[in-house]
């Protein structure tokens, strides 16, 4: 089948509104740009929580070769996801213990060729165990396995989803330079393991990205920088057990991502990404708030 038509049959839309023909859909279970500053810095023990909101807009497919397709397509999608973090006493390896889930809220909508869908409601839940490390007073590092359930809505027909319906693995190891004075970077990797879709018989392939922030501390709390996400798809996708060839998604975001935070340990995070390099994908635009507070 070629990529157009595959965009044609299969624009289904993924949590957080990635969506496109590289994997089932297009799309990817985790909510790529999601993080900012700070994500490789594991607060002390305690319960934290975070709230994360995006709006994500875009208008253009793009095809193996980079150029754009002749579809007529828009998708929008508005999120609310809030992160409920419990980081325990309990030692492992030299870190701290801890445990996080997130629920994302998604409003959706998609157009293409003049059909269009709208969708409301619980997308795929993301948890998991994490280890927080303190290597000094300014470098921090986490590792975490993270588990991504299809909790979200989906039907193999509708044009519109906001659940994937399979399970996804994914290993991470994010790390932190923290100085309210100076440089503030951090990136967060991961690599994802996908499950079959046991509605089409679709297994993804294997993704690997990362969210990135670098800044510059000013001393009063503020941090100005850029952020964004990369990514690109490892392996190929399968259906029915045959590869899908030529399919491979890859994309770069870059934009303006400042930081707030205060001396009671809660801190906001600010974002507009506009995705460039994008292959087998939609190319769009995402703004990112994350709020964190302690309870």
């Amino acid at each position: 089948m070629s990529a157009k038509l595959r965009v044609l049959s299969c624009c289904i839309i993924a949590v957080l509104g990635q969506v496109a023909h590289a994997t089932e859909g297009g799309g990817s279970t985790y909510p790529l740009g999601a993080e900012n500053y700070m994500s490789g810095a594991m607060p002390p023990p305690g319960f934290y929580g975070q709230v994360f909101s995006t709006h994500y807009e875009a208008d253009t497919l793009r095809g193996n070769d980079g150029d754009s397709l002749p579809v007529d397509f828009r998708v929008r999608a508005n999120v609310i996801a809030p992160r409920l973090i419990w980081v325990s006493e309990q030692q492992l390896f030299g870190g701290n213990l801890a445990f996080a889930a997130l629920f994302p809220f998604v409003d959706l909508r998609v157009e293409v060729n003049g059909q269009s869908q709208s969708k409301k409601g619980l997308g795929d839940i993301i948890f998991g165990p994490a280890l927080g490390f303190h290597h000094s007073d300014k470098l921090h590092s986490i590792f975490a396995l993270d588990f991504i359930a299809p909790s979200g809505e989906y039907d193999r027909g509708d044009l519109a989803n906001i659940g994937r319906n399979y399970w996804t693995v994914e290993p991470v190891w994010a790390i932190s330079y923290v100085d309210p004075a100076g440089l503030n970077a951090s990136v967060k990797l991961m690599y994802d393991f996908n499950q079959e879709n046991p509605a089409t018989d679709y297994r993804s392939g294997q993704e690997f990205h990362f969210d990135y922030a670098v800044g510059w501390g000013l001393g009063n709390g503020w941090v100005l920088g850029v952020g964004g996400y990369y990514y690109r798809q490892t392996t190929d996708d399968r259906q029915d057990g045959e590869t899908i060839d030529d399919n491979k998604g890859r994309a770069l975001s870059i934009g303006p991502s400042i930081m707030y935070s205060n001396q009671e340990g809660w801190f906001l995070t600010a974002k507009w990404e506009q995705e460039t390099q994008v292959r087998n994908r939609a190319e769009g635009d995402a703004y990112w708030l994350k709020l964190t507070v302690p309870f």
